[in-house]
């Protein structure tokens, strides 16, 4: 087994980590900040956008069983990275599309996919998702918001939001379900 990290944000994060959680071969799942300046932030906190973090999940995966790309593959398909600071109706610096690159190989394999997905016409406007590749702390989110689609599945923004996602992830990735 070889651990390997990422951290990706495409949104609010309670959709990726409903279906990173999901993933064959995903150990983990996080819901956090990172990208911003002030140490240990509350949610309250960053949703004002003053904090600059972004909603990100830190993802612990085994690259025997599921590789970077193919979690990427999944990332640029449930959510829109060509919207600059906003998925649908939730608009904010801390709502954009970003990966911190844990690595140079990260990195390459991110720049990669964005070449391929603006040249392949996938997307009728380009990629807006920002690269980070300096070293950036990871804060986790309060407990609350760890695994919070499973535990408020009639909740309204996770039936009409997060629940789409999901069945997105589901219907396109049938290979990669756990």
């Amino acid at each position: 087994m070889t651990i390997e990290k990422a951290v990706l944000g495409g949104g609010c994060f309670w959709c990726l980590d409903a279906v990173f959680r999901e993933v064959n071969g995903v150990k983990s799942v996080v819901s956090g900040y990172a990208g911003g300046a002030r140490p240990n932030p509350t949610y309250e906190q960053i949703c004002t956008g003053a904090t600059g973090h972004a909603e990100v999940v830190a993802i612990t995966f085994d690259t025997e069983v599921i590789t970077f790309r193919n979690l990427l593959g999944i990332f640029f398909t449930i959510h829109d990275p060509t919207t600059l600071n906003r998925q649908g109706n939730d608009v904010g610096t801390q709502y954009r599309s970003v990966v911190f690159c844990q690595s140079e190989e990260q990195e390459e394999e991110v720049r990669e996919a964005i070449s391929i997905l603006d040249e392949s016409g996938a997307y009728s406007s380009p990629v807006v998702t920002e690269l980070v590749t300096e070293a950036t702390p990871f804060w986790p989110a309060e407990d609350y918001h760890q695994d919070y689609f499973s535990h408020h599945p009639g909740q309204g923004y996770c039936q009409f939001v997060v629940a789409p996602k999901v069945a997105k992830f589901r219907q396109k990735f049938p290979q990669m379900k756990s």
